[in-house]
Order: C-alpha cells, then structure tokens, then sequence
C-alpha cells in the first residue's frame, strides 16, 4: 500500500478528555507512554501507508513540533492547517483533498485504537466498487447508521432522542451498526460534497446514500476502543497490558 494515501483527523479539542487536553491537542495524549498520534502513524505504516496527512487545530504548533522531533516517523507527512477553524469531518476532509491523491484513500480517527486489518478493508472496498467503505461493529452507543442485508447505507439513528433519517429504499428491518472512525473513500466524493465550511461527513454519506454505494465493513472479531474520555483511555490501557502479557 506504498502508493496508498491516509488521512489522520488529529484536530478535535478534546473536551472530554480535560484536563489531559488542558496543554495539548487530544493526539498528544499517551497511552501506556505512546502518543495517540504515534500509535495511529504506526499502525497505518505496518501496511506499507508511507504518506500520510493530519489535520491540527487544538495546541497545532505541538503537533508540528512532535512531528519533527521524530522526522515525521520515516513518513511522507503533509499538514491540512485548521488553526483558523475546525471544519468537523466533512470540512476537514473537503480542505485536506488536494493533499489526498487520486487514488481511495484512507481515514482513521486519531482517537481510537484498533487492530482492524486495513489492507484486507481497502481490498474489499476495491472489489466492491463503493463510494466509501466504512469499518463498523456491533457495539452499544447511542447513534447507529442503518444499513440492508446487502450492507448498503441505508439509514441513520439516534436511540436516545429516537431521531431517524432512512435515506435508501430498503426491506425491514435495517440493521443498525456503529461507526468505528475509520473509513476508504474515492476520491470522486469531492465531486459530489455540497456543503462547505464545517460540517460533518454523516450528513454527506446520508445524503449521498440515496444514489451511491456506501457499504458497511463490519469488523467484530478486532479490538476496537475509542479512546475519547479518560476513563476509556484507561480500560484501553488496561487490555494493551494484558495482551502484552499474554
């Protein structure tokens, strides 16, 4: 996957992760003496992935710096600079696209761990002719996307609010999965982003949904943790230091 772009979302403020993210950005945080940000480097470069762009905006001078000090990790690391405003997933994306290639791409969140094997995900995604592919589980949360038998987008869901967008003609029941943070996306979906500015790429899959593929990856025999308050960061702490021992 030498050839393969990824993109890190790094540029969240990290509210609920105060008061670690009091003097950093959320990818700065460690995890059992690694960064968030080195972890998610590593993993995409154990796939061959050697160019790779981030997006900053919370503490983004420590991130440039953290980059250097490590020569960006043997990597191919381009900067999509939101310091002025945080453009969410939709807009963070739709500003870093000149920087993504031709080619799908990768996008991982920076805030979440997981062993998901992303070669055999970009390779099903190519085999499948999606517009985006996207890793999801069967896990407890309280917004699902909805999806066919065939894995087709068809849907979305919040459980507390009982809010629900079907977007896809489909038979019943849907089958409601959450998103892992991590997704391959064709380039031509550029091409078809109506909104600008900040917004958030849900709103684009469900919109799109409705004439494009956008398939579900489901993933469930992976670890998988979101690394987003503290007391997840420590029951991810907790299973690294049991895995090592085993």
């Amino acid at each position: 996957m030498q050839n393969t772009h990824a993109m890190l979302f790094a540029a969240g403020l990290g509210t609920r992760l105060r008061p670690l993210t009091n003097d950093r950005p959320k990818a700065l945080v460690e995890l059992n003496g690694k960064t968030l940000l080195e972890r998610a480097i590593l993993h995409l470069k154990s796939f061959g992935i050697q160019t790779i762009v981030i997006n900053i905006h919370h503490f983004g001078a420590k991130v440039l710096d953290f980059l250097a000090a490590h020569n960006n990790f043997g990597c191919t690391i381009h900067i999509s600079d939101e310091r002025e405003q945080l453009l969410e997933t939709g807009g963070g994306l739709q500003k870093a696209a000149p920087l993504l290639g031709k080619q799908p791409f990768i996008v991982y969140n920076t805030d979440v761990i997981s062993n998901l094997d992303i070669k055999a995900m970009y390779q099903a995604h190519l085999a499948q002719g999606a517009l985006a592919t996207l890793a999801v589980r069967n896990r407890d949360t309280s917004r699902y996307l909805l999806f066919n038998e065939q894995l087709e987008l068809c849907g979305w869901e919040n459980i507390n609010t009982k809010e629900q967008k079907i977007v896809r003609g489909s038979q019943f029941p849907l089958n409601p999965f959450a998103f892992s943070g991590i997704h391959v996306i064709e380039p031509k979906l550029f091409d078809l982003m109506e909104q600008k500015g900040k917004f958030s790429i849900t709103t684009t899959y469900l919109r799109l949904a409705k004439t494009e593929r956008i398939l579900a990856y489901p993933h469930n025999d992976d670890y998988w943790y979101d690394l987003g308050k503290p007391e997840r960061l420590e029951k991810a702490s907790n299973f690294l230091n049991n895995l090592n021992r085993t």
